[in-house]
């Protein structure tokens, strides 16, 4: 009923990175294995983890101070010159300062710049509401030709990272500060860009999630399959494109699907989700979990209780959809 999808999984999820760490661990071996490869960084390399490059290239590792906007504009000049650029930051400063520069020079030219944006969602903790980047997901959906991509733990992270190397198109890879579990079998995960993996077995119900409310959700399904209820968890690491059939199944075979993320509800996964199920005319019993306004300092346990980002609240949502059938 709640079978774990082979051996994709860990056995437990006890172990804890930061999504961060695995974007600077194969920003290492990139370093390595192509001199196109270039990084710029907005006077935050250590926390984005892009300072582990310079450990490798350092001739090619580019500081543009406290200038996000600079910062976006030397990678764009760096990719037309035939570079593979990545250009990092906090999501909340690259995508709300940098908007206009990312808009006109990156998706208006379609130059293939890597926008990586760590400290993302309210697991960003005691820094703040200021800090905590919860509409970088909806900002970057809206624009043409940029792709969005959310990794679950640091092991796929890492995966996408290498995966963006040699991507031909603007990205926005989003990354986190907080440790969370490592959920994926590092020698048999496998990064397909564009599809959402299915994780675990249901009929009942499903859950779509991205990233660290991904383990969230496999914790979700696995005590409701203590009570009989089959839950289907959907990992959709990317945003954009959305993969359209694996929603389109689980709109088909399971009865009621709930969306999970660390970001307001509107314009982000579930608003992605939502609209595959309007254009298909898909009748299912559907459910937001995110954000709905702005939230609070604390620190990432707490507001994640707080602001119902838990395995009892999806588990609780669940049980009530279901009952409203």
């Amino acid at each position: 009923m709640n079978k774990i999808k082979g051996d994709l999984l860990r056995e437990s999820f006890d172990e804890c990175l930061p999504t961060r760490d695995g974007y600077g661990k194969a920003l290492e071996k990139l370093a390595k294995q192509d001199k196109r490869i270039v990084v710029v960084d907005a006077d935050l390399a250590s926390s984005t983890r892009s300072l582990w490059f310079s450990k490798h290239a350092p001739e090619r590792f580019f500081y543009a101070g406290i200038s996000e906007q600079n910062a976006v504009g030397l990678a764009v000049g760096l990719a037309l010159e035939g570079k593979k650029a990545f250009v990092s930051s906090f999501a909340i400063f690259l995508t709300g300062r940098a908007f206009e520069i990312i808009r006109q020079s990156v998706c208006y030219n379609n130059v293939p710049v890597k926008i990586v944006g760590s400290h993302a969602g309210i697991l960003t903790g005691k820094d703040g509401p200021t800090a905590q980047a919860t509409e970088d997901i909806a900002i970057m959906r809206c624009l043409p030709r940029m792709n969005i991509i959310v990794p679950a733990d640091a092991v796929e992270a890492e995966h996408a990272t290498m995966f963006l190397g040699d991507f031909e198109q603007p990205c926005y890879l989003r990354t986190n500060r907080e440790p969370t579990p490592l959920i994926f079998n590092e020698h048999s995960y496998r990064f397909e860009f564009g599809k959402g993996i299915q994780l675990t077995d249901g009929r009942d119900a499903t859950i779509i999630a991205c990233g660290a409310l991904v383990h969230i959700a496999i914790e979700a399904s696995r005590e409701l399959a203590k009570k009989g209820i089959g839950v289907r968890v959907i990992n959709m690491h990317t945003i954009k494109p959305i993969d359209r059939k694996i929603i389109e199944e689980a709109a088909k075979e399971t009865k009621a699907i709930i969306t999970a993320e660390d970001h307001q509800i509107i314009g982000g996964l579930g608003s992605a989700v939502a609209e595959v199920l309007a254009e298909e005319n898909l009748r299912v019993r559907f459910k937001r979990i995110g954000l709905r306004g702005f939230a609070e300092s604390g620190s990432p346990a707490d507001l994640y209780r707080k602001y119902g980002f838990t395995a009892e609240r999806l588990a609780n949502e669940i049980e009530g959809l279901i009952r409203s059938i």
